[in-house]
């Protein structure tokens, strides 16, 4: 089903001759939507959504210039795999639509660059899927990929007339003349109203929202011609209250005491629902660990109906009910379970008007031990216990934490790497002068003094200057506290973040 092209405002901002919005409207609007709260905490963690560039492929952008060189080596931290974002989709087994992912494309699985950046080297013209996110890439020639999860509460503002977001919302970094369609996995139940329902894709261009057509869908994508590149994720119209697949979440909060809390949380089948459950988990001031349990729901989420969780043995559990919504909301609903006796323990999630189970899973003894999370620091906390230095000198030696605003912890109190500058360097786009200036505290004599045929090479002898000059202040939780910026782009705030999260472990 093709939809016409449109574009569409927000609030009030006004349309120009050919019906897109003012660039300069809408970007005010979405300024005003980032600086607008009144929490310093809230806005941190509104700025580490990652929202990936609204101009990833601009001409003359020196940053995307890798980004569609095939032959372009990319850095990589070595420990990004055992510490990817848990987005991964779980495989539709939804018997009335059959909704499964198309077997005949070749399954590619990405390479993790970050948390959850992802990169494909596609050899050969063709049809490609991701093992990871369910995303389809169709591609001419060979070519680099690089993709990363957004989040709808960033974008959600955008969505007017009844538009719904439908699926995962994505920054995707190619040629846009190499890549000629994607196909974006959709949530959405198509088996009693395929032709009743209308999908689009919003595509934000130069900070303005467009909505434009798709070329075809199916019962779990939609697909779409690529006109550029920049926050894409598929939409959709219905006149009727949808149902979509859905998955259940469980996390454990990790505590010296014998009795258990639970978070259960309700969500579409969909990364960026998911992504931001995880990072809403993780920004919490107690700690978390997530459970491992099937997520996907045995019956469909519907839109405004009640559900409800309940436990065996009986458990402290609010809220009583919680309504599923397609609302684009920052911060995330869900059942908080408490219990007084050990595992184990079941819990269902059912319809709360018709009583039928939605999800259920057992969790018992082995799924509720804390140490699964904390090997990393143990060993740590062992090597000081069987030390015979003094206590003045396992002060000054000993790794320091500090608290930060969003739950995360400073990392080791030593120099970034050569290494780590590399990865940082390669991420830089052409503001790398202006991140020099303002947040690094070089001159514009500094940078003219930089000098290197490779640019690359120019951009990490400039990060390399910083660390000289910051001596015993160069780690890699300082450069990220200075760099985490909202002009400062996401891939290089992508890779500060999981290089802070590894060494923290």
């Amino acid at each position: 089903m093709v939809a016409k092209m449109t574009a569409f405002a927000c609030a009030d901002a006004l349309e120009d001759g050919n019906g897109d919005v003012s660039p300069l409207d809408a970007k005010d609007i979405l300024n005003e939507n980032e600086n607008g709260s009144d929490s310093t905490e809230e806005s941190s963690e509104e700025d580490e959504s990652d929202e990936g560039s609204t101009e990833a492929n601009n001409p003359g952008d020196e940053s995307d210039a890798a980004a569609g060189d095939p032959d372009q080596d990319t850095a990589v931290d070595p420990k990004a795999e055992e510490h990817s974002e848990e987005v991964a989709l779980t495989q539709p087994c939804c018997e009335r639509c059959k909704a499964i992912l198309n077997e005949n494309y070749d399954s590619v699985t990405p390479r993790k660059l970050s948390r959850d950046r992802l990169q494909l080297m596609l050899e050969d013209e063709g049809t490609y899927k991701c093992s990871v996110t369910g995303l389809v890439f169709e591609v001419s020639q060979k070519v680099q990929i690089q993709y990363s999860t957004l989040s709808w509460s960033k974008f959600g503002m955008f969505l007017k007339d009844s538009w719904k977001f439908a699926g995962p919302i994505f920054n995707i970094e190619c040629d846009p003349s190499i890549l000629k369609s994607v196909q974006f996995p959709h949530t959405l139940c198509l088996a009693d109203q395929e032709s009743k329902v209308t999908f689009s894709v919003l595509h934000v261009k130069n900070s303005r929202p467009l909505i434009e057509p798709t070329v075809d869908h199916s019962g779990s994508h939609v697909k779409w011609t690529v006109t550029s590149l920049s926050p894409v994720g598929p939409i959709v119209q219905t006149p009727q209250l949808a149902e979509h697949h859905g998955v259940v979440l469980v996390y454990k909060e990790v505590c010296q005491r014998s009795s258990c809390s639970f978070r259960v949380y309700l969500a579409t089948n969909n990364h960026s629902d998911i992504k931001d459950i995880s990072k809403e988990v993780r920004n919490s001031k107690k700690k978390y660990v997530k459970i491992e349990k099937p997520p996907t729901c045995q019956r469909l989420l519907e839109e405004n109906k009640k559900y409800r969780l309940t436990s065996e043995p009986e458990g402290e559990i609010a809220p009583v009910d919680l309504q599923f919504t397609m609302a684009v909301v920052k911060i995330k609903g869900y059942f908080e379970a408490f219990f007084e006796q050990p595992p184990p323990f079941k819990l269902s999630l059912i319809e709360a008007d018709s009583g039928q189970t939605v999800w259920t899973a057992t969790l018992r003894e082995g799924d509720c031990e804390d140490n699964i999370i904390e090997k990393p620091r143990r060993r740590t906390e062992s090597r000081k216990r069987s030390s015979s230095t003094s206590e003045e000198e396992l002060s000054n030696k000993r790794t320091k934490w500090e608290d930060m605003p969003d739950g995360v912890r400073n990392a080791k109190n030593t120099d970034v790497t050569d290494q780590q500058l590399m990865m940082v360097a390669k991420e830089m786009g052409k503001e790398w002068k202006q991140v020099a200036i303002c947040y690094l505290s070089l001159s514009m004599q500094d940078i003219e003094e930089v000098q290197d045929e490779d640019l690359t090479m120019r951009k990490f002898k400039m990060l390399d200057l910083w660390r000289r000059r910051a001596k015993g202040d160069a780690n890699v939780a300082r450069l990220q506290s200075l760099l985490n910026q909202k002009d400062v782009p996401n891939g290089v705030r992508d890779v500060l973040e999981d290089m802070l999260a590894n060494n923290s472990l």
